[in-house]
């Protein structure tokens, strides 16, 4: 979720999701440890739980990064090696590392030796020519060893070669069943299973094979889905759209009122009314009145308004 999952976009997420796990886009070690970290670890309270997701091939500047995620306040730190971004191989981490697992195993082992809050790992059931049940068990198994407690999995594998990011999303074919294996074959081990997760069947159908289910696009383009799921399983009634929106208004003027232009924030909730009357004409208006300098709140206002008419062409 690089470049998506910023701080704007986690906090529109908690008000539709209050009972969800919150991940920050992934960041790098290096970023951290040389960089503005001040800047990248920034976070809202209202967030809480969330987690920091970091990217990195160095036991050592892994750690250090890690001290500081948790100083911040951070209530996890994921190792990502699972993302086959063509800048993430440039710099021998993410999908690649699954190729040298006990590389991973001494990076979990002194992130865990710096920080007191869990650290977890995101991966894919395999690269490349990795593909059947062993290859990802042994993996497991290495994590587990090192003292990981939970494993995010996405049911795809990456082939580094030849597939762009994007496809590496979409074309190699989903293999839930494998992960389901997974779960079964260490009982212990927290597993969450990522990938092609449509909706609120499937997660139900995911939660009866495995511990916990994530949710990347369909949270981001459909996030009112995202609400309906954690409604839905903490037993309660989602919130209405525009309550949502309209609650996030003082987190809204409050950016503005530091600098943030208003598209920054409003470019993660254009799918708000997403398969909604009206919702072609959220977007556009959000889309192209927030790009102004001066945009502020009134956008958000016309915004609704060209909902409430298309909603009442519709119903009339």
């Amino acid at each position: 979720m690089m470049d998506w999952t910023d701080p704007h976009c986690r906090y529109f997420h908690r008000l539709l999701a209050p009972h969800a796990r919150l991940y920050t886009e992934m960041v790098t070690s290096a970023a951290l440890v040389r960089g503005d970290h001040a800047h990248l670890l920034v976070h809202d309270p209202a967030e809480h739980p969330v987690a920091l997701q970091l990217g990195g091939a160095d036991p050592v500047e892994l750690a250090a990064a890690a001290r500081r995620g948790a100083d911040a306040g951070y209530d996890e730190i994921n190792l990502n090696v699972g993302c086959p971004s063509d800048r993430v191989q440039s710099g021998r981490f993410g999908a690649c590392l699954m190729r040298e697992p006990e590389l991973v195993a001494d990076s979990v082992r002194a992130m865990r030796a710096a920080v007191t809050v869990p650290v977890t790992v995101k991966c894919r059931i395999g690269v490349d020519d990795q593909d059947d049940d062993a290859d990802l068990f042994a993996f497991a198994a290495r994590m587990l060893a090192a003292g990981v407690q939970v494993l995010t999995v996405h049911a795809r594998k990456a082939w580094l070669q030849g597939l762009s990011p994007k496809q590496n999303r979409e074309v190699p074919p989903l293999n839930y069943l494998r992960v389901y294996r997974l779960k079964q074959e260490f009982p212990d081990l927290t597993v969450v299973i990522n990938g092609g997760i449509d909706g609120l069947p499937a997660v139900e159908e995911h939660l009866r094979h495995v511990d916990g289910a994530m949710l990347g696009r369909l949270a981001y383009h459909d996030p009112y889905a995202l609400a309906r799921i954690d409604a839905a399983l903490s037993g309660g009634e989602p919130p209405a759209r525009e309550a949502v929106l309209r609650r996030m208004r003082p987190y809204l003027e409050a950016q503005r009122a530091h600098g943030v232009r208003l598209a920054s924030i409003t470019r993660h909730v254009l799918g708000l009314y997403h398969g909604e009357p009206g919702g072609k004409a959220f977007r556009r208006v959000l889309s192209e009145r927030g790009q102004a300098p001066d945009a502020g709140w009134e956008v958000v206002e016309a915004a609704l308004q060209r909902v409430a008419a298309n909603a009442a062409r519709a119903s009339a």
